[in-house]
């Protein structure tokens, strides 16, 4: 019955919060980037200290001095909605790449854009893979790291999808390195499942060098080390 009330209480807060900074931040949109993207960014601290107090979901971060002081290519395995809130709360000015459907969702996608995205359309691979390189090296221009999952979708833990290259040639257009992360949020936040109290394990890499490589060789050394690191964190879960 505890378990139940605190599912229940989280939901409640959870909506409210979508309500709320949706609405309020839609309001915003006049305002300066960084203004708009710090408000914003309360709402992705909300819902990770939501997810702490009613459930019990707590996180530990390994590798947090390996995060660079200038502007990124960050890769990350995607395998629930908490990571798209956490990762908000440790990068500042984060430029996200997304299906653009998530932008047409009420209130939600009114705070979404805000933060200014990449949204793509996923049925057209050209304009998709266009608008990461355009986009996406106009915002490293303004100082902005860039997320992208390079799966495209969430996979659930033990799973690999394919890794698409458009990040590693992102990375390689703009000179700049790739910011590996591996973790095992999947097993404790599952979609459309009860949440589960438990630590979630961050693992940020060392950055790595596109120097004289190739983006097959990019993504290459990007997926071999996530799919590493993921594979260790399952056997060192214990949700409850």
């Amino acid at each position: 019955m505890i378990l139940f009330l605190k599912d229940k209480c989280f939901y409640f807060f959870y909506f409210l919060s979508v309500f709320w900074f949706g609405l309020t931040g839609s309001l915003f949109f006049w305002l300066p980037y960084r203004f708009r993207f710090s408000y914003i960014s309360l709402w992705n601290r909300f819902i990770v200290a939501l997810a702490r107090i009613f459930i019990g979901v707590k996180v530990n971060v390994i590798g947090r001095e390996n995060i660079p002081s200038t502007p990124c290519v960050i890769m990350c395995k995607h395998q629930s909605e908490w990571e798209t809130f956490y990762l908000q709360t440790i990068f500042p000015h984060l430029c996200t790449i997304l299906k653009k459907e998530l932008l047409g969702i009420p209130f939600f996608g009114w705070a979404l854009r805000q933060m200014e995205p990449i949204a793509i359309d996923r049925s057209s691979p050209k304009d998709a893979l266009r608008k990461v390189q355009e986009i996406g090296l106009k915002r490293l221009k303004q100082n902005r790291s860039v997320l992208i999952f390079p799966e495209g979708t969430r996979v659930k833990p033990g799973e690999r999808g394919r890794y698409a290259r458009s990040g590693a040639n992102l990375a390689i257009a703009g000179e700049t390195i790739i910011l590996p992360i591996a973790h095992n949020a999947g097993i404790y936040w599952q979609n459309k499942q009860r949440k589960q109290a438990g630590t979630i394990t961050f693992i940020i890499g060392a950055p790595i060098s596109t120097t004289e490589k190739s983006a097959k060789q990019l993504i290459n050394e990007v997926e071999n080390w996530i799919e590493e690191q993921s594979t260790s964190l399952l056997t060192t879960a214990n949700p409850s």
